[in-house]
């Protein structure tokens, strides 16, 4: 076992129940007044329903500036097109880390009328010299996204960061990302080590896990995110039954934050001038 200093739960957060786009239904977990953010992450929604009314009009086009958005679906087809050309199909399995930069308008359409539509969207915040970059994508299909057994019951796809030897295929020097989806069989645990001097939480999706070491751990339920703190040393134990969660963790910016709506910028004036660029065609 690891002599690193075990991390454990700052605080749990439920998610809220909302609507993004043209009404699609999903759960606001980072973004709410509980947590308006946690640097470099500015909002996590989970969108998951069996219902086509509840996806069906999805998100038509929409601008963004000066951060990224990070698509991972579980379930469901999507098929997303912007302003400067690009166009691809999500499909379940795959992740899209989209730089939006110095701005686009895009689209996210369901490419299914019925069906289960299951997902998250997390935008990560990008630093003040890279706002203005030229947009861009990192896409990857299921199969590009390595999976890895680092322990008997436990099974990790590896989007950003590493499990021991083995990378995931999104890289973003600016925030070093890590972002994990772990699936825990019935009374299993893991120990991982979180990366040095970067802020994490842990969303759990499916079943219950115990986060953390010995009496400190505290258990962490379907649709609760946990926000971690302390040292390195992270332990997840699934109780009775099958868990999943996504342990996503990013180097913070540390810097001011001028936001509403689809942009992000440093300064009041900067966001002023992102409006009037949007209004006048410049994305």
């Amino acid at each position: 076992m690891s002599t690193a200093t075990p991390a454990h739960v700052v605080r749990i957060i439920g998610g809220m129940p909302a609507s993004d786009g043209a009404g699609v239904r999903l759960t606001w977990v980072i973004g709410t007044p509980s947590l308006p953010e946690l640097d470099p992450f500015l909002m996590l929604d989970e969108f998951g329903t069996d219902r086509p009314e509840d996806y069906l009009a999805g998100f038509p086009d929409h601008p963004h500036r000066g951060f990224e958005t990070v698509t991972y679906m579980l379930d469901g087809r999507m098929r997303h097109k912007d302003n400067h050309g690009n166009e691809g199909l999500l499909t379940p399995g795959s992740v899209q880390w989209m730089t939006a930069g110095r701005g686009l308008v895009h689209s996210e359409m369901p490419e299914q009328e019925s069906g289960r539509m299951r997902g998250f969207q997390l935008w990560v915040n990008l630093p003040a010299r890279e706002k203005m970059t030229d947009p861009r994508y990192q896409e990857f299909a299921p199969e590009r996204i390595p999976q890895v057994e680092p322990a008997e019951g436990v099974s990790v796809k590896v989007i950003a960061g590493s499990v021991g030897d083995i990378s995931g295929p999104i890289v973003q020097p600016a925030t070093d990302p890590l972002y994990l989806d772990i699936t825990l069989a019935a009374g299993s645990h893991w120990r991982y080590t979180l990366p040095a001097g970067h802020n994490a939480f842990a969303y759990v999706f499916e079943g219950g896990v115990a986060v953390g070491e010995g009496e400190s751990a505290r258990a962490v339920a379907q649709s609760e995110l946990a926000v971690l703190g302390g040292g390195r040393q992270l332990r997840l134990q699934a109780g009775a039954q099958e868990a999943r969660l996504i342990l996503v963790a990013g180097r913070p910016l540390r810097e001011p934050v001028a936001r509403h709506g689809p942009f992000v910028m440093n300064t009041r004036e900067e966001l002023m001038q992102a409006f009037i660029d949007y209004q006048e065609g410049r994305f």
